[in-house]
């Protein structure tokens, strides 16, 4: 076999491959002779068709399987030869070669690019920490209390907060249409459940005091024979409610299996300093990944971007859109997001090779452990990990990449942040 390659075009690398004839020949004659005691052709009894026959009938389709399997074999071949990196599949260009004559084609792939980290010395990044306050524990008691929460009636006009029954009936130029009538419609005010125009009508509304308002519906509206119309709607609110909340006792602790108020408060801050641990380490390794990955200069593969496109896609649906056709949405949406992805990913990888970092695996355990305290069971979630190799090599990725980022750190020039925990936990809340 021969091997040429060609002069580089960015990360694409061309091999041309030359196999000599008769390694095709001799691979070809084998497989017509092993066919000749399983073949059953017209006129000749099992196994006794002349090779002639045989080699007439089949040549043809066995030359091309061996033609493709020679190529998938020279072509790996080629790339340890050539020493190779390569990312994602090859493309063959051409193939040349009828029986007889040597088979020549050239593939193109991609390879991963040499990656020069520099002097990590020089570069500057900004971490973030926080801390769990007492104010934070007593918002996030509340929320479970809102969770928790009945509805008591009251005589008042409604306000912002308080659910609204009503009855209401809609027209447009005096008459009622389609799908603009309903009754018992219950209504939280300032959640966004209606329209600007209709909600904002309902605040002040008091049971036996109905009220008209107009009510314009967006141009976008998704009801076509109702967009960029103005229809008028008369309402009448049967009851308004404003929500009771718990008390936070020794009873509202036993929903969330305390056993008393002061066991729930310490429960929740030991939860949600777990919360901020993950979260800030996780962010952190963002912001250091990203940081030495913005002072870098180097090609992407693409294949391996369109890859990740596809994941992202395929992620997607199936968090937001389950019943979906993946396969409609076009994963070119995601290519910018996953083109960052891939750079930080073959960031990190640099940083492991070139500090030749191996996961610590008292880390690993570490790191299972950690994800098991937050469930009921955590023997039974550890058991569960370290029998899943998959789950295992999940684990020790993670742990080998925070040692990565730790490594980066300790080079790098580190200034810290201080931000509140619903920042750091909520970024774009």
């Amino acid at each position: 076999m021969q091997v040429e390659l060609q002069p580089a075009e960015g990360l694409t690398r061309r091999l041309e491959i030359e196999v000599p004839a008769n390694e095709i020949d001799e691979q070809v004659e084998k497989r017509l002779k092993d066919m000749r005691g399983r073949v059953r052709i017209d006129g000749f009894r099992p196994g006794k068709a002349p090779l002639s026959v045989i080699r007439m009938q089949y040549a043809g389709r066995v030359r091309d399987d061996v033609v493709s399997e020679v190529m998938g074999q020279s072509f790996q071949k080629a790339v340890e030869e050539k020493e190779l990196r390569v990312a994602g599949q090859p493309s063959i260009e051409s193939v040349e070669g009828a029986a007889g004559e040597a088979l020549k084609f050239v593939a193109a792939v991609e390879v991963y690019p040499e990656i020069e980290l520099g002097d990590l010395s020089k570069l500057k990044i900004e971490t973030l920490t926080s801390e769990v306050t007492d104010e934070d524990v007593d918002e996030m008691i509340d929320t479970l209390r809102k969770q928790n929460a009945g509805w008591k009636k009251v005589r008042h006009k409604a306000r912002k907060g308080e659910k609204v029954t009503i009855n209401f009936v809609g027209k447009i130029d005096g008459e009622v249409f389609e799908g603009g009538s309903a009754e018992d419609v219950e209504v939280i005010l300032g959640e966004g459940q209606m329209l600007p125009d209709f909600e904002k009508g309902l605040k002040g509304i008091k049971p036996g005091e109905p009220v008209t308002i107009e009510v314009n519906f967006p141009e976008d509206y998704q009801a076509e024979h109702l967009a960029g119309k103005t229809a008028e709607f008369e309402i009448e609110a049967t009851k308004v409610e404003e929500q009771d909340l718990p008390e936070v006792d020794d009873e509202f602790a036993k929903k969330f299996g305390a056993e008393s108020a002061e066991k729930l408060r310490e429960d929740v801050r030991e939860n949600m300093e777990r919360e901020l641990k993950q979260t800030m380490r996780r962010r952190n390794k963002d912001r250091t990944i990203e940081a030495l990955t913005d002072s870098l200069e180097f090609d992407v593969p693409s294949s391996l971007i369109d890859d990740e496109a596809v994941n992202m896609r395929d992620q997607f649906v199936r968090n937001q859109m389950p019943q979906a056709d993946a396969s409609q949405l076009d994963p070119s949406l995601f290519r910018e997001q996953a083109e960052k992805r891939v750079r930080m990913g073959l960031v990190i990888m640099e940083v492991v090779k070139d500090a030749d970092l191996k996961p610590d695996d008292a880390r690993v355990d570490e790191f299972i452990n950690e994800i098991a305290a937050a469930y009921d069971e955590p023997e039974q979630v550890v058991a569960h990990y370290k029998g899943d190799h998959q789950m295992m090599s999940n684990a020790r990725t993670v742990v080998l990449e925070e040692q990565a980022v730790e490594h980066i750190l300790d080079k790098a020039k580190v200034s810290e942040k201080t931000v509140p925990f619903k920042e750091l936990m909520n970024p774009q809340g």
